[in-house]
């Protein structure tokens, strides 16, 4: 059932409108990576024993040529940007490289555009267009010299960007589910536009994860059954535009013991208008009214709901993240989420 609804959005992603691009190569494929070309376009991004690897999500850099797709030295060619997954492939290499394909085929301006693969190290490899601005965790709480705070309209956007990619994986043409959405894996361009990447990799059947960090993003119900859905994809949508309010992440043992589970910290005081700046990151103070801040809230407590049912769709998110673009038309503009 999985793979015909991937076989099903790459047929009918050919006949949907020019929005929707295929992959840029001549023949619609993507490219196949060795392991030596990852490892040169990155300058060694694997580097140590395969069993020392397990459970790490690296992002890196790298360097290939444009026309040819072969690894070039550092600062020639063109950058990508190479992903190394958190998850051991266990799958059938054969059915992995379906569904790789298949994503190569979804276009969407804020899906990362994927250009190729490796799949002969223990965890799957993929290799997008680079995005300069990298992660959007790293604009968050992992902040170095040459990273500057977002703004709040920054903020909005990109939150607005990753729930129109979501609401595209979600429509019934794609009827993909993102299963592992977080912040680690919505990248930045220059323009600040965002673009989610590593989705509909994990198949909707049970899912062992080997480890902690995802289980953290993941919807209750998933937790209990370990079957993945829209609605947890709504769920883990709420906890980034969590992250993107607060400048904090999911879970810090560094903050106090009461604040180390952003979740159950910042609920009680999300929908206290005298209580929610406690949440709002301190960097963009005096960047968004009030009532914009608890329209966020709103939608964030919305999103977050224990019951999947009372969730909106990726659709409605869009619909209430729209109406913040314009602050001037925030005020007296009804939610379609939570109203005035």
């Amino acid at each position: 059932m999985f793979m015909g609804r991937f076989f099903s959005a790459w047929f009918k992603t050919k006949h949907s409108p020019p929005y929707y691009r295929l992959n840029d190569r001549e023949d619609g494929t993507l490219k196949c990576f060795s392991l030596n070309d990852i490892k040169t376009a990155t300058r060694n991004l694997i580097q140590g024993r395969d069993d020392k690897l397990c459970c790490v999500i690296t992002v890196r850099k790298g360097w290939i040529d444009e026309h040819t797709l072969a690894p070039s030295k550092p600062d020639s060619g063109f950058a990508i940007t190479v992903r190394k997954l958190n998850q051991v492939c266990h799958q059938d290499h054969n059915e992995l490289l379906r569904i790789i394909n298949i994503m190569g085929q979804l276009s969407h301006p804020n899906l990362a555009k994927l250009i190729g693969y490796c799949l002969e190290d223990i965890h799957p490899i993929l290799v997008y267009d680079f995005s300069p601005e990298g992660s959007l965790d790293n604009h968050l709480y992992k902040r170095s010299s040459n990273v500057q705070p977002l703004s709040w309209k920054s903020r909005m956007k990109i939150a607005l960007d990753a729930a129109t990619a979501l609401a595209y994986l979600h429509g019934d043409e794609v009827n993909v589910i993102h299963g592992e959405l977080n912040t680690s894996n919505i990248l930045i361009d220059s323009n600040h536009n965002a673009k989610i990447f590593d989705f509909g990799l994990n198949k909707n059947e049970r899912f062992r994860r080997c480890q902690g960090f995802a289980v953290i993003y993941a919807a209750p119900e998933y937790i209990m059954t370990g079957y993945q859905t829209k609605m947890g994809d709504v769920y883990s949508f709420g906890l980034v535009l969590l992250e993107i309010m607060s400048g904090k992440c999911v879970f810090d043992r560094n903050r106090p013991r009461n604040e180390r589970n952003l979740i159950e910290w910042a609920k009680p005081l999300l929908l206290n208008k005298c209580k929610i700046f406690k949440v709002m990151d301190c960097y963009i103070e005096g960047q968004y009214s009030p009532r914009e801040a608890m329209k966020v809230a709103c939608i964030v407590i919305c999103c977050l709901s224990e019951t999947p049912k009372n969730r909106p769709n990726m659709d409605e998110v869009v619909t209430a993240l729209e109406q913040l673009q314009d602050s001037d038309d925030t005020i007296g503009t009804a939610s379609p989420l939570c109203g005035n």
